[in-house]
């Protein structure tokens, strides 16, 4: 199956609905893990969400060094993660998203981020960054989560604004993997 078909792209009612935590570590969520680890490199991302693909589960994969084919790959899987302390000072930058092909937005989020969420094993791991990809991209895949899209960050002019932009490009025939990813 083409793996960028799997991705629910924008206005998908999904996109905006809470997601349950997950509530068991198994051989079906280290599947679900591994095959969103695959839509996502296939798509180019660094970043993916369960309900980018449909799954209502609180699990989100990123990868912020790979940088295409033949380079090293650093993956992490994150359940039922959660932002435990967003702070210092806000730093705004382009942020691109799997469900929003064809279009980046400025959003403004804090540049340092601590989360805690549960490994594939089950073991509680901790994550800090501060001022860079993996700051953004932990916030932005943890909003999908909840319900919370880039789109949502804006200002109702601005909003407004990028979605006349997405569907442009969607107009134009932009597919996953065709656009700028969070800098």
């Amino acid at each position: 199956m083409n793996e960028l078909k799997q991705i629910v792209l924008s206005p998908d009612p999904r996109l905006s609905q809470e997601c349950a935590p997950v509530e068991k570590i198994d051989d079906e969520v280290r599947a679900l893990a591994k095959r969103m680890l695959k839509i996502m490199y296939a798509a180019e991302g660094c970043g993916l969400a369960g309900p980018q693909i449909g799954e209502m589960r609180q699990i989100v994969v990123i990868d912020v060094d790979y940088a295409g084919r033949g380079s090293k790959k650093n993956p992490y899987v994150l359940i039922n993660p959660r932002v435990i302390t967003a702070d210092g000072p806000e730093k705004e930058g382009s942020e691109g998203c799997l469900s929003f092909p064809g279009v980046s937005v400025k959003v403004s989020r804090p540049s340092h981020v601590v989360v805690q969420a549960l490994d594939l094993d089950g073991d509680l791991m901790q994550y800090e960054a501060e001022g860079d990809l993996m700051a953004v991209c932990l916030q932005h895949e943890i909003d999908h989560v909840h319900g919370v899209t880039m789109f949502d960050h804006l200002t109702p002019m601005r909003r407004a604004e990028a979605e006349r932009e997405y569907q442009e490009a969607l107009a134009s025939g932009a597919k996953p993997g065709e656009t700028e990813v969070a800098e």
